[in-house]
């Protein structure tokens, strides 16, 4: 093969080409514009869906390119909350169960992120739960691939662990696929905080954070949450009881990201009309192109529980 002739010149060109790759490929995606108004009408996604156990929806998550639902619930047994143990459900955007597994000793489940991969998907949970009262809370994160009934616990080699800040509790995370960025909740000393990381830098174990803010206060009981573009959204609340009848405590927070300020708060009334109705988990859908932030609803009897996802598509 006859000599290739590279000048000083172009050595210089191809290196400074690749150097100029690196950097962009280094810097956060840009976020998406706008934030969802918290008072526009909700519109029901699923309705009244069994998944895999017959316990309380926890969380779920879109895996927006391949057309999934993921959600995790605490597994059937009078043991598995108090154990961290967790059951994941993969449905169909209409609600048919896809394929489960069971994660043990995980955590809660309170929230999580699904990163697509080809056909199939990467989910992001936490784990390595200890015992808080009669729930267990994740003290790291876990990627791991979705593999139809497959059972996995803190020590199984399919996982790879995250563990960006040492020392912390009721650590989970979620994904904005709007950015790419992974958004990891945390508490520490009593403080409840949010770091957000670019997905592939955090990946690679380079743990620098975008943002880094407290969460605001003057919640409910929380119970989810999910980001899109620079914009924050949590949901809280209880089920309906005689001290909490319809249309419930139900509400959704809005808070700025760069800032730990919050810009809105709205009482929800989706599924005004469901038994139980305690809510449970948020996520961001692409439907079309477009957003849509969406909120969860557990209903039915004890024993029977079923999952409801409604969803606000509204920018301003």
């Amino acid at each position: 093969m006859p000599p290739v002739n590279v000048s000083r010149r172009s050595l210089f060109t191809i290196g400074a080409g690749t150097a100029a790759a690196a950097a962009l490929a280094s810097q956060p995606a840009l976020a998406a514009e706008g934030r969802f108004q918290l008072t526009a009408p909700s519109t029901s996604l699923i309705w009244k869906k069994a998944l895999y156990d017959e316990t309380v929806l926890q969380s779920f998550a879109f895996d927006n390119r391949n057309g999934h639902i993921y959600t995790l619930q605490v597994k059937n047994g009078s043991g598995s909350n108090a154990a961290g143990d967790l059951c994941l459900t993969k449905l169909s955007l209409s609600g048919a169960i896809l394929g489960h597994m069971y994660l043990m000793g995980f955590g809660h489940g309170v929230q999580c992120g699904v990163e697509p991969s080809g056909t199939s998907a990467y989910l992001w949970t936490e784990t390595d739960g200890i015992p808080d009262g009669t729930s267990s809370r994740g003290t790291k994160l876990a990627r791991f691939r979705f593999v139809d009934g497959q059972t996995l616990t803190p020590s199984s080699p399919e996982l790879t662990k995250h563990e960006p800040i040492a020392g912390v509790r009721n650590v989970t995370c979620t994904i904005d696929p709007s950015t790419n960025r992974i958004v990891m909740r945390y508490n520490d000393n009593g403080t409840f905080r949010y770091a957000v990381y670019p997905l592939g830098q955090f990946k690679a174990g380079r743990y620098e954070p975008i943002f880094h803010v407290a969460q605001p206060g003057g919640l409910g009981t929380f119970q989810g949450y999910a980001v899109y573009g620079n914009f924050a959204y949590m949901l809280d609340g209880t089920a309906y009881s005689d001290s909490n009848p319809p249309p419930g405590n139900a509400h959704v927070t809005c808070f700025d990201l760069r800032t730990g300020e919050q810009v809105q708060r709205a009482r929800t009334e989706a599924g005004r009309s469901l038994d139980f109705r305690e809510p449970e988990g948020m996520g961001i859908q692409i439907a079309a192109g477009r957003p849509r932030l969406c909120l969860g609803l557990a209903s039915g009897e004890s024993g029977a529980r079923v999952a409801n996802i409604f969803y606000k598509s509204e920018l301003i």
